[in-house]
C-alpha cells in the first residue's frame, strides 16, 4: 500500500466551493484502478488548508493510472483552480512489517 499526501492551500474564501467540488470529485477517484481509501482533513489553526490522504495499491495506480486517465483531466478541471500554490504530492511506504 502507498500512501499519497498532499497540503492543499486553498485561496482565500473558496473553501466552500472547493468542499462541494470535491464531494464530486471524490466519485472520481474513488472509481479508480488501485484506489483503496481517502480522507481530506480541514486544518483547525489555520484556514482554508487541507490535507489530501489517497491509499492506493501501488504508486503506478496513482501517478500513471490516474494521473495519465482521462478522469484525471475532470478532477483538474474541477480542483485545480483553488489551489495557491499547487501542492506537492508525496508518496509513503509503511516501514512496518
Amino acid at each position: 500500500m502507498i500512501l499519497e499526501q498532499a497540503i492543499l492551500y486553498i485561496k482565500p474564501g473558496e473553501s466552500e466551493a472547493f468542499e462541494q467540488a470535491f464531494n464530486e470529485a471524490q466519485k472520481i477517484i474513488s472509481a479508480m484502478k488501485g484506489y483503496i481509501r481517502h480522507d481530506v482533513l480541514k486544518c483547525i489553526e489555520e484556514n482554508d488548508k487541507y490535507v489530501l490522504l489517497v491509499e492506493w495499491e501501488t504508486i503506478e495506480d496513482h501517478e500513471t493510472g490516474f494521473r495519465k486517465s482521462e478522469e484525471y483531466q475532470e478532477w483538474k478541471k474541477l480542483l485545480h483552480h483553488f489551489y495557491d500554490p499547487f501542492p506537492l504530492v508525496q508518496h509513503y511506504a509503511s516501514i512496518l512489517s
